[in-house]
């Protein structure tokens, strides 16, 4: 496990620096912003389409095995880029159907190298194996977000490629010496038998049944309402808080540098304390959820730069807390043999949130401006987690008294339930 979290540390680095480099890449090439973002929903679209069937193709293949491969197609296309910059051949035509390769290894690579690192760990520590996979990502977000400047700076747009690529190969190099558990091998192995055929018959390893067994899970299907309202309607805080801070606070680049470094800084003590769960719920990512969404409010009536700097810390913990949790209910609650598949169908959804939320927000922000987009971002969050909850409860079913003929003879009520 420590092996694989440094692995990660050092891949996730590499590719925050990568997408970081893209960007300015499209921006030198085309000098659009349009077409910065139209890069970014090329490379995202593939998870639309086709997370299923890659989350199909981990719950067939082994899973190390998986891993390793798609890590060395992901530096492979990464090299490949290097290479294309250093010889000034990359026009934006080449680098979008990279982009698209990328996105389609990684329907593929997610999901793989998710379940790969909770395989290393006994089942009641899958939780703390998740919230120290979210405390790497934070840290390599930010080391691989202030390495992209210094490398193109001194060594090129070419060597920040080439050293993503590095990346995902020593990645690949350390996945054959990963020892999984024997209790998340033998988990994985007991497939029930297909209910119509005989005994012995294989099970059904289709992409239909992983959405099947999602759509039937009423917590499953409540994680994605909870998460997909937080991500549309909250945490894009590099655009609202970026417009908040250099139009109504009146603070410049330099301020908003320290709003984001503060936001990080939350992110990775929630991944600490994340990790310290070891039974999350729904219910509890959905508290987390509405917390957020309260201090979002706040967040977006803050009169001062000192305030929002107050506020920001404690919403991005509880943010990353929430995270946490979602992800550990989302990849422990399946089956072992189907959360592949289940992972591919988060893949999609997540990837719908993500190509919605940046344009509804900026819908919103036009028409209510920054702190309106803040403010009632919060409300539709916390209200309609809010609203869930009430008719959750109305919805349980109470007892009541109901009178049997054995009752009735002897003049006495009988408790029972309502249908």
């Amino acid at each position: 496990m420590r092996w694989w979290s440094v692995a990660n540390f050092l891949s996730n680095a590499g590719t925050w620096m990568q997408l970081t480099v893209q960007n300015l890449l499209v921006l030198q090439i085309t000098g659009s912003a349009a077409a910065t973002g139209l890069s970014m929903s090329v490379q995202a679209a593939p998870g639309l389409l086709m997370s299923l069937a890659g989350g199909a193709a981990v719950d067939r293949w082994p899973r190390k095995l998986t891993a390793a491969v798609s890590q060395a197609l992901l530096g492979a296309v990464a090299f490949l880029t290097a290479f294309l910059v250093a010889v000034d051949q990359l026009n934006l035509g080449v680098l979008m159907a990279l982009a698209a390769v990328t996105g389609v290894v990684a329907t593929v690579d997610g999901p793989a190298c998710a379940l790969l690192g909770n395989d290393l760990v006994r089942t009641e520590d899958v939780p703390s194996a998740i919230g120290v996979g979210s405390l790497v990502h934070n840290a390599g977000r930010l080391a691989g977000a202030g390495l992209a400047g210094v490398t193109v700076a001194f060594l090129g747009t070419a060597a920040a490629y080439a050293a993503n690529g590095v990346s995902f190969l020593f990645v690949a190099a350390v996945i054959p010496f990963l020892r999984p558990v024997a209790q998340a091998v033998r988990a994985r192995s007991e497939r029930p038998a297909a209910k119509t055929a005989g005994a012995g018959a294989e099970p059904d390893m289709s992409m239909r049944e992983g959405l099947t067994f999602f759509m039937r899970r009423p917590r499953l299907v409540a994680l994605a309402a909870i998460t997909g309202l937080s991500s549309v309607f909250g945490r894009n805080y590099q655009l609202t808080l970026a417009v908040l801070v250099v139009g109504p606070l009146a603070g410049g680049a330099g301020a908003f540098g320290t709003v984001s470094t503060v936001l990080a800084v939350g992110g990775i003590l929630g991944a600490v304390l994340g990790a310290r769960l070891r039974r999350p719920s729904v219910r509890l990512v959905g508290v987390l959820a509405a917390a957020g969404g309260v201090l979002q409010i706040v967040a977006g009536l803050s009169p001062s730069l000192a305030v929002l700097l107050v506020v920001v810390l404690p919403m991005a913990l509880v943010e990353s807390v929430s995270d946490t949790a979602g992800t550990t209910v989302l990849q422990t609650d399946p089956p072992e043999y189907l959360r592949g598949r289940v992972l591919g169908v988060w893949g999609s959804v997540k990837t719908v949130w993500g190509l919605a939320g940046p344009p509804a927000l900026g819908l919103l922000m036009e028409l209510a401006g920054a702190r309106g987009a803040l403010v009632t971002g919060g409300l539709l969050i916390a209200g309609a987690i809010g609203a869930g909850y009430v008719l959750r409860q109305r919805r349980v079913a109470k007892p009541v008294v109901v009178r049997t003929e054995e009752s009735a003879l002897v003049g006495q009520p009988a408790l029972g339930t309502a249908a």
